[in-house]
């Protein structure tokens, strides 16, 4: 098999990653597209970063497990399938899966740091930057980590403040200067979609 077409996707958080990729994967069958997600590659609760409040802090780059996220991602270019536990940030609610990555013609890499990690970055073939409004962007955060991640309110707004704002505007805001294409979603993006899957076609 030959290395996969490998996509970076990354965004601000709340800017609707997940919600473009999974429109992006229903063009393609599992043989054709493998997505494998950052947000599968924390590091435990207790190895979290604390802020000054002593608040585990998330959105940093030493928040992720870089080394295996590295090495998974790199296997599955190498055609190797890896098996993954969920990661479900001590959601009660949510009981983890085993998860299994396989090999396919064409590799999505999904987070907030694939582009900021050079390691990965190096490896994409393609970058796409994910952009929204601040307020937008916003609204899903707390929509997504109150029915997902079981935080309340007050949590997710101080997170947004402290946590998640200075990342973006520090780090992730300046990868969109060196993506190769910037999709606006304020209010969708199924032309963007489409337009992506059909060249990812013509690659296979």
């Amino acid at each position: 098999m030959n290395k996969p077409f490998t996509i970076g996707i990354t965004g601000g958080s709340g800017s609707g990653k997940t919600f473009f990729l999974n429109g992006l994967s229903s063009h393609f069958t599992d043989d054709q597209l493998t997505l494998i997600s950052q947000d599968n590659y924390y590091k435990p609760r207790d190895q979290q970063p604390l802020d000054q409040n002593q608040v585990k802090n998330f959105d940093l780059p030493e928040s992720i497990d870089r080394e295996a996220f590295v090495k998974d991602v790199m296997s599955l270019k190498q055609g190797h399938a890896i098996t993954k536990q969920e990661y479900t940030f001590n959601n009660p609610a949510r009981q983890p899966r085993m998860l299994v990555f396989k090999p396919t013609p064409i590799l999505i890499v999904e987070g907030l740091f694939v582009q900021y990690f050079e390691e990965i970055s190096r490896e994409l073939d393609l970058k796409v930057f994910i952009e929204a409004k601040d307020h937008v962007k916003l609204g899903r955060r707390i929509r997504r980590d109150q029915i997902d991640r079981g935080y309340d309110l007050d949590d997710v707004l101080y997170r947004y403040q402290h946590h998640v704002m200075p990342v973006y505007e520090s780090l992730i805001e300046p990868l969109k200067h060196h993506a190769d294409i910037v999709v606006p979603n304020n209010h969708g993006f199924s032309r963007a979609v489409d337009v992506i899957a059909g060249y990812l076609k013509t690659l296979l």
